[in-house]
């Protein structure tokens, strides 16, 4: 696993010179206009999608949270199904903590690449 992990991060250091040198980059978006395709930029519609799916995946959480709490809520007593429910509640907060860091950290950082080659 460590080896794995060490040869991705070996690789993606060998194509960081590429992604320096984005800004340089002609992203074809004359071309896009022809074609009909429109005229956004391609790292604001890159940012879009990624916004989009995690609210997406936001929302697949808060229906989490509310089938662990469904699920406490009838669990009559039962104390493997409260134990179960509690389970499911904590592992959607996790998850929308992640969510949101996600989404803080994917927002600052296409801010930062726009305004370095804007």
């Amino acid at each position: 696993m460590k080896k794995k992990i060490l040869s991705l991060s070996i690789l993606s250091l060998l194509f960081l010179p590429l992604v320096v040198d984005a800004a340089t980059v002609n992203f074809g978006v004359q071309y896009g206009t022809s074609l009909g395709l429109g005229t956004r930029d391609v790292r604001e519609t890159i940012a879009r999608i990624i916004n989009v799916t995690l609210g997406i995946l936001g929302i697949v959480v808060t229906l989490i949270i509310i089938a662990g709490g469904f699920r406490w809520m009838t669990a009559g007593g039962n104390e493997e199904n409260v134990a179960q429910a509690k389970k499911i509640i904590s592992a959607g907060v996790i998850g929308l903590l992640i969510i949101v860091i996600a989404y803080a950290l994917s927002s600052w950082i296409f801010n930062v690449i726009l305004k370095a080659t804007s």
